[in-house]
């Protein structure tokens, strides 16, 4: 995998199709990551507490084994509160997004699965553990593939496995160990998102293909997410300080987009959000600034990436 890069994508120029329905100017794709009991800690084994995207900031990995109630009291908030007044939200404007859920989070606290497929929500997934893969061996990173798929489908009043897929601290073998997994499984092969370097979803080749271009080549679909429109800056610097910053950034970035779908490249549009973060009331003010924004614009298509796979996928279909 990952033998090449692609640096050159669609050179700047529109795709000449527009892939959204009703002719939108804009797909615009939300994201909650769930990851509220998927952290590193000492009780689930780990070698000591979690020190990424909390309230105190970036600290060194503890030299000793420790437990840190702090973070993990904040964490909690996340699962707790947080989860649920940014559930409301999205019902209250009856628009959906798509969650990444980790498997061992919805182990600990599977209602949710159910509360967001009840609003008509997606529920992705996370993997099953909030860590970095870079260096787990490959056959532990298959079980945890297999465990978050799982894990998502049993806590599902519909059954459903996840249909999209986002690691974030991949691995170099986390694209082919998912879609080995899936048809293990027996199931569709999900859709990827472990890229962000494109304003448009594209395909690749098939992972699990004898070769590029060969007959058993299906593609594979990647639909971006976005490190950059993401309130993970409310944690790490240079960041956001106060919901305004949020605001204001993510404002600014729709607006350009929409413009650019007014003039005809009709773009999508990712904004990641967390629990334990927008999810505090200081920050949830501009979340909610920035629904009454979108949502007040004509032509605005806010989608699952389910329903951006599926749109793409009709209009532009995998060319091996």
């Amino acid at each position: 995998m990952y033998e090449t890069r692609d640096l050159t994508g669609n050179a700047g120029k529109p795709v000449d199709t527009n892939p959204w329905p009703n002719n939108s100017k804009i797909a615009v794709s939300f994201v909650v990551n769930y990851e509220e009991g998927g952290e590193r800690s000492l009780l689930y084994e780990d070698e000591g507490f979690e020190t990424f995207l909390t309230e105190a900031g970036l600290m060194p990995f503890p030299n000793r084994p420790v437990r840190e109630r702090s973070i993990e009291s904040c964490f909690e908030y996340g699962s707790r509160c947080g989860f649920w007044r940014i559930l409301n939200l999205f019902k209250k404007h009856k628009v959906p997004f798509t969650c990444w859920a980790i498997g061992q989070a919805v182990e600990k606290n599977p209602v949710v699965v159910g509360a967001m497929e009840e609003a008509g929500c997606e529920v992705g997934s996370h993997s099953h553990r909030w860590i970095n893969y870079e260096g787990v061996p490959p056959e532990t990173e298959y079980e945890h593939i297999k465990k978050s798929v799982q894990a998502i489908q049993k806590a599902s009043p519909s059954n459903s496995a996840p249909r999209s897929w986002y690691t974030g601290r991949a691995s170099l073998n986390t694209r082919k160990l998912v879609c080995q997994v899936y048809k293990d499984l027996g199931l569709p092969q999900p859709f990827d998102s472990d890229e962000y370097n494109d304003d448009y979803p594209y395909w690749v080749a098939d992972p699990l293909a004898s070769k590029p271009g060969a007959e058993d080549d299906k593609g594979l679909l990647i639909v971006p997410y976005t490190l950059e429109v993401n309130d993970m800056k409310y944690a790490v610097a240079p960041g956001f300080c106060n919901s305004d910053d949020f605001y204001t950034y993510a404002r600014d970035a729709f607006d350009v987009l929409y413009e650019e779908g007014l003039e005809g490249a009709p773009k999508m549009m990712t904004i990641g959000l967390h629990c334990r973060l927008t999810g505090r009331p200081g920050r949830f003010r501009g979340l909610q600034k920035l629904m009454e924004h979108i949502t007040s614009k004509e032509g605005v298509w806010v989608a699952t990436r389910e329903q951006i796979a599926q749109a793409w996928s009709a209009k532009h279909p995998y060319k091996a």
